[in-house]
């Protein structure tokens, strides 16, 4: 690891393709000495005589323009490549925390390729995935929750899932969790004191005063666990399916919470016969609509294929809606789709409010006893769409961002860590209560204290890092 941050790394940092910019950035301990290869500064300075954190204009230069992939070539002088803007960051107040150079030029890739062959054959090395924000972590510039927070930020879906990521990007989550960990630690020194002076007699902590802080500490474990659906969903997005008999106006429905006819809409039972899946915000939630196969009983072998989808996605989803035809009587079909155990649980929507109402509440409330909301729209007119969708953010997210304090856990593996860490102050707390020894009040708090270490990377191991690291796009 120590021979790897002694390199100097090199990626393209601007997505592939075509783009009006394109930018490469460099960082390491020789940078600067790295960028001068292939920079020229167009007021003849050198590099590491600007001031940092300013744009500077300059010519890109190297003597790779013709060499072929494998780099065997013959020297030559070197060859402009493009005109551009250079910034120079110098350690430690980088992104990195290492002397770092950024060159914004054109983005065409011809560009970048041979600006990035210049760097390589000046000493640099292409960096891995996320290996920029890795030794950001490394050199102490982010936290590991800080640095999970990085990738959640580029692939926000909604204005609200970026508000989640960058809350956990500036170091909220850290905070609350470095808190609960430095009450444990201060608790556990307590109780090693009090075992290292046993046969002085002297008392460090009292058992009353120990309770109350492990109480106090689950109570904001419990509170951190709490918010993780909501989190995963800010993070993730829900899965939200769209069911029904064929021609209740499942594909109309989707194409009206779209703005755009996604899904194919006709008079013919049976139209949608595979899964149509497509992201919206509603509400801010970032949402994958699944508009379904009609349910209903059939011979056809693709229409069978495409029910027993529909029915795998209902499983899989985090919120179901049960579309009516508000125009017509419930069909044996209805029925038998209602009086399935989940249908208590999914939101009913009665579609075509438009029409003349044939659908009694009566009739529904025998279908589904015990059902929830009911919702009335019309998919056509685009009526009642703002009341479902809100009734949608309602059932996903009960609570609002701000119930969580600002503090959301958003990650699999911090919701791991905290459980962790709950069931060592739990156990903690019943050995206080049963009188146990001291001892084993210790390795309980160090348990749980441990734990909290792994979400901010106060403890961590090499395995835990590159599996972060790794879903990072190289660049970043």
């Amino acid at each position: 690891m120590l021979g790897a941050l002694d390199d100097t790394i090199c990626a393209i940092a601007t997505p592939p393709g075509e783009g009006g910019i394109g930018i490469l950035r460099i960082s390491g301990l020789h940078a600067l000495d790295v960028a001068s290869q292939v920079v020229r500064l167009r007021s003849g300075k050198a590099l590491n005589g600007i001031p940092t954190h300013r744009l500077t204009l300059a010519d890109l230069c190297a003597d790779i323009t013709n060499a072929p992939p494998t780099g065997t070539h013959d020297a030559g002088p070197p060859r402009f490549i493009d005109e551009a803007l250079v910034v120079v960051m110098k350690g430690p107040h980088s992104f990195t925390g290492e002397d770092v150079v950024e060159v914004q030029c054109h983005g065409g890739p011809v560009i970048l390729d041979q600006l990035c062959r210049g760097l390589l054959s000046a000493g640099a090395r292409l960096a891995a995935p996320g290996e920029f924000t890795k030794r950001a972590f490394l050199n102490g510039r982010l936290d590991l929750a800080q640095a999970e927070a990085v990738l959640d930020t580029i692939r926000a879906k909604t204005a609200r899932s970026l508000t989640v990521a960058q809350s956990q990007r500036r170091g909220e989550l850290s905070r609350h969790v470095e808190e609960i960990r430095s009450e444990l630690v201060v608790a556990l020194a307590h109780i090693e004191a009090a075992l290292d002076f046993a046969e002085e007699d002297i008392s460090f902590v009292r058992q009353d005063e120990l309770m109350r802080l492990l109480d106090a500490t689950l109570h904001k474990l419990r509170r951190l666990l709490q918010s993780g659906r909501d989190g995963r969903i800010w993070r993730e997005g829900a899965v939200v399916a769209i069911l029904g008999r064929p021609n209740v106006g499942k594909s109309s429905l989707m194409n009206a919470l779209l703005h755009s006819d996604r899904a194919i809409v006709t008079a013919i039972p049976g139209t949608t016969r595979d899964l149509l899946e497509e992201v919206v915000s509603i509400e801010g939630i970032p949402v994958r609509l699944v508009d379904t196969a009609g349910i209903r009983k059939t011979d056809d072998p693709v229409e069978v294929e495409g029910i027993r989808r529909s029915r795998v996605a209902w499983a899989d989803a985090d919120l179901a809606l049960i579309l009516l035809d508000g125009s017509q009587l419930l069909s044996e079909s209805d029925r038998a789709l209602l009086a399935e155990p989940e249908a208590t649980r999914a939101l009913l929507v009665i579609n075509k409010c438009d029409l003349p109402r044939q659908l009694s509440s009566d009739d529904l409330d025998r279908a589904c006893p015990g059902h929830g909301e009911v919702l009335e729209i019309s998919a056509t007119l685009a009526t009642g769409l703002n009341q479902l969708q809100e009734a949608i953010r309602r059932r996903l997210m009960p609570g609002a961002l701000e119930s969580h304090e600002g503090v959301l856990v958003t990650n699999l593996r911090h919701t791991v860590a905290l459980e962790h860490a709950l069931q060592g102050v739990d156990q903690a707390r019943q050995s206080v209560d049963a009188g146990r020894a001291g001892e084993f009040v210790a390795m309980d708090l160090r348990i749980a204290a441990d734990a909290l270490g792994e979400i901010t990377g106060v403890i961590a191991t090499d395995e835990i890092l590159e599996r972060i690291f790794a879903e990072f796009c190289i660049g970043k």
